[in-house]
C-alpha cells in the first residue's frame, strides 16, 4: 500500500519539531506535519522562553538596590511593560520563524491547520483534506487546566500572561506548583503586589521538603504573600477589577486572577477513542516504552503522555521515535534522574531522589548547609541558599541533589553528569574545591547533618 506520507506529525512543538525534521533530513523520509496554533509549542511560544525572559526582567529592581549598596549611583525608574512586551513579541516570532526554516530546510511539508486521526493509517486536517501516512506521531502537548468554579471564566492561565495590555497593580495567584510559585516571584519582581493562594500545606509538593521551605522563605522575604489551605470560591467581575470570595468566605479585591492549578494532556478530540487508543483519566496518550500506542502505526511523544512534561525530554522522545519507527532500531528513553530546574525566586535545581522519597527507600545519610552566600552577607539581606547531598549509606551513591541560589538551574546541570553517572560521596569529596563560590559546598560537607 502506498501512502502520501512516511511519517505524518500532529503538533509542531519541540518534540514534534524534532521528529519531523530529523526524520527527513536523516532518513529520506516524506514527512508532513500539521499545527493548528504557532509554531514552538509550549516551550517556545506559551511556556519556558517567554517566562524565563520575564524572570530576567524581573530580577533587574532588586539587583539595582544590590549595586546602590555596593556603591554605585544607580536611578531606580518605573517597569515599562509595554516596552518589554513588544520585545518579548519580536524574540518569540523570531524563534518560531527559526521553526519554521528548520522544517522547511529539512524538507518537511508543513500545515497550518488542527490535524485528527482518521484511522491507523489517515489524518483529517480542518480544511477538509485527509492524507495517508504509513506512520502518525502525535505530539500535541498540553494545555492549562482550570477549575470548575463560578466566575472561572475571568481568570487567565499562563498562556495569556505574556500577552497583558498592562501590568496589575494586584494579583492573585492560584495555584502551588512551579508555575504557580515562578510567576508569583515574576510578578512580584516587576513590581505587582502579588498574593498566591493554594489550597494545600505547602507548595511545590513532590520536591524536597527542606529545599521547599528555603523557595517559601525566600519567596515571602522578596514580597509574596502566600495563603496556605485557601482557594477560590467565586470570582466576580467588579468594575476594572474582580472581586474573589476564598472557600472561608472571605472577599478580596485583585485587578487580575491567573490559574496556574496544572496541565492536561492535550488530547481531545483527536479521535483517538474511536481507534481504541488508551486514555488514561487525565486524557494522557497511554504508549509502551518506543512511545508506541496500542494501534502499531501510530506513536505519541511529550507532554501529551504525561511521561515527563520537560522540553529537553520531549526532544529526546522524538529522537528515540525516529531510531524505532523509521530507523528500525527500537530505542527506549531513559526517564531517571532527569536534572530539573524551578526558576522560582530564589531558584531551585534538583535530580534525583528528595529526601523523604530517598528515606522510605533505603537508609540514608543527609549533607546540608543553609547560609547567605558572600554577595548577599556582604549588604545585610536575609535571603539563603542551600546545597544538600543525599546519599545511600550501603552504596554511598548520591540519590538526590538539591541546590537553592542563584543560578542553581546552571549548577543541577552540571551535578547532574555526576548523578547519573552514579557518583558516590566519596567521589564528590575528591574534587577539589572552586573558592569563593557558592557552589564549592557540594564537595565540602563533611559531616551528615542526619541519617535515617
Amino acid at each position: 500500500m502506498s501512502f502520501d506520507y512516511d511519517l505524518f506529525v500532529i503538533g509542531g512543538g519541540s518534540g514534534g519539531v524534532r521528529a519531523a525534521r530529523v526524520a527527513a533530513s536523516d532518513t529520506g523520509a516524506k514527512v508532513g506535519l500539521a499545527e493548528e496554533s504557532r509554531y514552538g509549542g509550549t516551550c517556545v511560544i506559551r511556556g519556558c522562553v517567554p517566562k524565563k525572559l520575564m524572570v530576567f526582567a524581573s530580577t533587574y529592581a532588586p539587583a539595582m538596590e544590590q549595586a546602590a549598596v555596593y556603591g554605585w549611583d544607580v536611578q531606580m525608574g518605573g517597569f515599562n511593560w509595554s516596552g518589554f512586551r513588544r520585545n518579548l513579541e519580536g524574540e518569540l516570532d523570531r524563534l518560531e520563524g527559526i521553526y519554521r526554516c528548520l522544517l522547511q530546510n529539512s524538507g518537511v511539508e508543513t500545515f497550518d491547520v488542527r490535524a485528527t486521526v482518521g484511522g491507523p493509517h489517515s489524518v483529517r486536517l480542518a480544511d477538509g483534506r485527509v492524507v495517508t501516512a504509513k506512520v502518525i506521531l502525535l505530539a500535541t502537548g498540553g494545555w492549562p487546566s482550570v477549575p470548575d468554579v463560578p466566575g472561572a471564566e475571568y481568570a487567565i492561565t499562563s498562556n495569556e500572561i505574556f500577552h497583558l495590555e498592562a501590568l496589575p497593580q494586584r494579583i492573585l495567584i492560584v495555584g502551588g506548583g512551579y508555575i504557580a510559585c515562578e510567576f508569583a516571584g515574576i510578578l512580584n519582581g516587576l513590581g505587582v503586589q502579588t498574593h498566591l493562594w493554594y489550597r494545600g500545606e505547602a507548595v511545590l509538593r513532590g520536591f524536597d521538603k527542606e529545599a521547599r521551605d528555603v523557595i517559601v522563605q525566600g519567596m515571602q522575604e522578596r514580597g509574596v504573600q502566600m495563603h496556605m489551605q485557601t482557594n477560590v470560591a467565586r470570582i466576580e467581575k467588579q468594575g476594572a477589577g474582580y472581586c474573589v470570595t476564598d472557600t472561608k468566605g472571605a472577599r478580596h479585591d485583585f485587578d487580575v486572577v491567573m490559574y496556574a492549578t496544572g496541565r492536561t494532556p492535550k488530547s481531545a478530540g483527536l479521535g483517538l477513542e474511536a481507534l481504541g487508543i488508551g486514555l488514561d483519566s487525565v486524557g494522557a496518550v497511554q504508549v509502551d516504552g518506543f512511545s508506541q500506542t496500542s494501534v502499531p502505526s501510530i506513536y505519541a511523544i511529550g507532554d501529551v503522555t504525561n511521561r515527563v512534561n520537560l522540553t529537553p525530554v520531549a526532544i529526546r522522545e522524538g529522537m528515540a521515535f525516529v531510531e524505532t519507527a523509521l530507523k528500525g532500531n527500537p530505542t527506549s528513553v531513559d526517564h531517571e534522574l532527569i536534572p530539573t530546574a524551578v526558576f522560582t525566586q530564589p531558584e531551585f535545581g534538583t535530580i534525583g531522589l528528595s529526601e523523604e522519597q530517598a528515606r522510605a527507600q533505603e537508609p540514608i545519610e543527609v549533607y546540608a548547609t543553609a547560609f547567605r552566600p558572600m554577595n548577599i552577607s556582604f549588604i545585610d539581606a536575609p535571603n539563603k541558599v542551600l546545597m544538600k547531598l543525599v546519599v545511600s549509606q550501603k552504596t554511598r551513591k548520591i540519590l538526590g541533589c538539591h541546590i537553592v541560589a542563584d543560578g542553581a538551574g546552571e549548577m543541577i546541570q552540571l551535578a547532574g553528569i555526576a548523578v547519573k553517572m552514579g557518583a558516590t560521596k566519596e567521589d564528590f569529596d575528591r574534587v577539589c574545591a572552586v573558592h569563593p563560590t557558592v557552589s564549592e559546598e557540594l564537595v565540602t560537607m563533611k559531616t551528615p547533618v542526619r541519617s535515617a
